[in-house]
């Protein structure tokens, strides 16, 4: 105030002067005066440092949104390695056969690179590329397990919804990885989906196998529902409900996601 009184006395108009002429004590414990020049000189910092946080939320909600990116990334990296092996092994058996079932096998192995591959880089795809990819994945099972495993899956969907990629086929993976691999009778899973008050509803059951499953077995499926957790988490938040439950002779998962 002392500084800027000085400076442009001569520009003030009548009453300006009038305080500018007070000393700086007085004009410092007049409150009107006080308050008046600080809105006057403070203003502009204000503004500054508001312009300066608006630009720090827009970086940082930018780092967030990459942060996210990288996370699902790395996600579907820990999933598609093991799909392929599983997949390949299963066409290795149907090669070493001869079966005449290894030409069907090939095309939907090569329809479910071509999805994971080129088709599901969004963080949304529409469901019923999901549906077909796990009909694809349950052909290839049902050629390799035979009448060993009795499957169904029953999908009513009436409207074109989205739904993040993979997430599902997780689930898939782990009830034929700890339900029908290590049964040595017959096993059944049954699989349904359908939409529900703003929801897709997918269940999945399967029968536990009647020699027990072995610790590193349950660690593994542990894995995959935890990082199928992470996704859901970093996708749905608090629009989501997981629920999987373990009997004495089953397996059973129940998730609803919000759709838009």
């Amino acid at each position: 105030m002392y500084y800027f009184d000085i400076q442009y006395f001569d520009f003030y108009n009548d009453t300006q002067k009038q305080y500018a002429q007070d000393s700086l004590w007085t004009r410092t414990t007049r409150f009107s005066v006080f308050l008046s020049k600080c809105i006057l000189y403070l203003t502009p910092t204000a503004l500054l440092l508001m312009f300066q946080f608006y630009k720090n939320q827009q970086n940082f909600l930018k780092l967030n949104e990459q942060k996210k990116v990288a996370e699902l990334t790395a996600l579907k990296n820990q999933l598609n390695p093991h799909f392929l092996f599983n997949t390949l092994n299963n066409l290795y058996a149907l090669a070493l056969d001869k079966s005449d079932k290894t030409p069907e096998v090939i095309e939907r192995l090569s329809d479910i690179l071509d999805y994971m591959l080129y088709r599901c880089d969004d963080t949304y795809v529409p469901i019923h590329k999901e549906i077909q990819l796990i009909e694809n994945y349950l052909s290839l099972e049902k050629v390799r397990y035979g009448k060993r495993a009795f499957i169904t899956f029953d999908h009513h969907i009436d409207q074109e919804v989205t739904i993040a990629p993979l997430i599902l086929l997780t689930f898939v993976e782990n009830a034929f990885k700890h339900g029908v691999s290590q049964e040595l009778k017959q096993c059944t899973i049954i699989i349904s989906m359908t939409l529900k008050d703003s929801y897709i509803v997918f269940s999945i059951f399967n029968s536990k196998p009647k020699n027990g499953v072995g610790n590193q077995q349950k660690k593994d499926a542990s894995l995959g529902i935890k990082n199928v957790k992470q996704q859901l988490e970093l996708l749905y938040s608090n629009a989501y409900d997981l629920q999987v439950l373990e009997n004495e002779d089953s397996f059973e998962v129940m998730l609803k996601l919000r759709y838009a």
